[in-house]
C-alpha cells in the first residue's frame, strides 16, 4: 500500500526517514513521501516553527518526496474535543502533542497514504527527554527508561496510534522492533548519559552520510513545542478564558481523582467529563509527569522548554 515517514526533524524521526529512504533507493524504487506539521506563522515575516525547519532539511539530504503542512491555532483548538474523544484521555502533554498528530494524519489520508512510519520510543528507550539529564545515577536512569517503556501504552504510542487510525491511517514504530529494544535496554546506562541525550544513537549513525551533522546533534524538541512555541502558551492563555477562578478553586472537589493542578489540565478535564463523565471512566487515564524528585528537575510541566537544559547547549 502507499506508505510514507512522519518527519518532525528531529533524530529519530530523521533517522527512521533516513533509513527507509536508503533503501527505497538501494532497491530502485520512487522516492519515500515525508510528512511534517506546524503552526502556520501569523504573517509573511513569521519565523516559522522550529520542526519544520528542521524536516526540511533533512528532506532536502535525503532525498524524500516532502509535504508540508500548516495549521492554525483556532483549528487546533477545533480539533481538540475530537481529539479528547478519539484517544479517550485528559493527559495534558498527550493531547498538547495529538492534536497536531491529528491535524496531520487527516492530510495524509487525503493524499492516500495508507501507513506511515514514526520514531516513537526512541526516547524512552534512550532517556531522551531532557529531564533525564538530572538523573542522579546509571541505575535511577535505567529504571526511568524502563518505566518510560513500560508505559508508552498510556502516552506516546497511545497517541501515535488514536491520532492517525482515527482517519484509517496506521503507523509503525520500528525503534520497538522487539529485537531491537532487547538489545538497546541491555546497554550500560552510564553510556547514555552524556551532555547530549541519546549519545548513543546519534554516536551510531555519525558517519556523515545518514543526516546532517545539524540535525543528528540537535537537541531534543518535544513534538508538541516543535511545531510551534505558540501553541502551548497559546493553550495556556486559551484555557485562562475557558475556566473561572471559581471552578477552578473547586478543582478538588469536582474531580477528586487526578485533580487538575493548572487550568489548561482542568479545561481539558471539563471535555473529557462531557464525553466520559462516570468516575470510572476518568481512572483509566494516566497522566505523563517528569521526575520532579530528581534535584535539577525544575517544573512539573510536561513541555521539555519548561526545563532548565532547553537550549542550554
Amino acid at each position: 500500500v502507499p506508505f510514507g515517514v512522519l518527519l518532525s526533524g528531529g533524530l529519530d524521526s530523521s533517522l527512521i526517514a533516513s533509513i527507509a529512504a536508503k533503501v527505497r533507493r538501494d532497491a530502485e524504487l520512487p522516492r519515500i513521501k515525508s510528512f511534517a506539521i506546524g503552526m502556520k506563522p501569523l504573517n509573511s515575516d513569521g519565523v516559522l516553527p522550529p520542526d519544520i525547519i528542521a524536516a526540511q532539511k533533512v528532506a532536502d539530504f535525503i532525498g524524500t518526496e516532502h509535504h508540508t503542512f500548516y495549521f492554525t491555532f483556532q483549528d487546533g483548538i477545533d480539533a481538540i474535543p475530537f481529539v479528547i474523544n478519539h484517544l479517550e484521555t485528559y493527559d495534558i502533554t498527550t493531547i498538547r502533542a495529538s492534536t497536531p498528530m491529528f491535524l496531520l494524519a487527516r492530510k495524509i489520508k487525503a493524499l492516500g497514504v495508507k501507513m506511515v512510519l514514526s520514531g516513537e520510543g526512541a526516547d524512552e528507550i534512550f532517556g531522551g527527554y531532557l529531564y533525564f539529564h538530572a538523573a542522579p545515577t546509571p541505575d535511577e536512569f535505567h529504571k526511568e527508561c524502563v518505566r518510560r517503556v513500560n508505559d508508552l501504552h498510556l502516552f506516546d504510542c497511545l497517541r501515535a496510534n488514536k491520532s492517525t487510525m482515527a482517519w484509517g491511517v496506521e503507523v509503525r514504530v520500528p525503534f520497538l522492533d522487539v529485537s531491537f529494544l532487547e538489545q538497546a535496554m541491555q546497554i550500560d546506562p552510564s553510556l547514555k548519559m552524556r551532555d547530549i541525550e541519546k549519545y548513543v544513537l546519534r554516536k551510531a549513525f555519525d558517519n556523515g552520510e545518514t543526516l546532517p551533522n545539524e540535525i543528528l546533534w540537535r537537541q531534543k524538541e518535544q513534538f508538541s513545542d516543535g511545531v510551534g512555541y505558540g501553541w502551548i502558551d497559546g493553550l495556556r492563555q486559551f484555557a485562562e478564558t475557558c475556566v473561572s477562578d471559581t471552578d477552578f478553586s473547586q478543582a478538588s472537589v469536582t474531580y477528586p481523582y487526578n485533580t487538575p493542578t493548572t487550568k489548561e489540565a482542568y479545561w481539558y478535564r471539563q471535555i473529557f467529563a462531557a464525553q466520559f463523565p462516570k468516575e470510572c471512566h476518568a481512572r483509566t487515564v494516566a497522566k505523563w509527569v517528569t521526575k520532579t524528585e530528581w534535584k535539577g528537575v525544575v517544573s512539573a510541566d510536561p513541555s521539555g522548554r519548561a526545563q532548565q537544559y532547553h537550549l542550554a547547549k
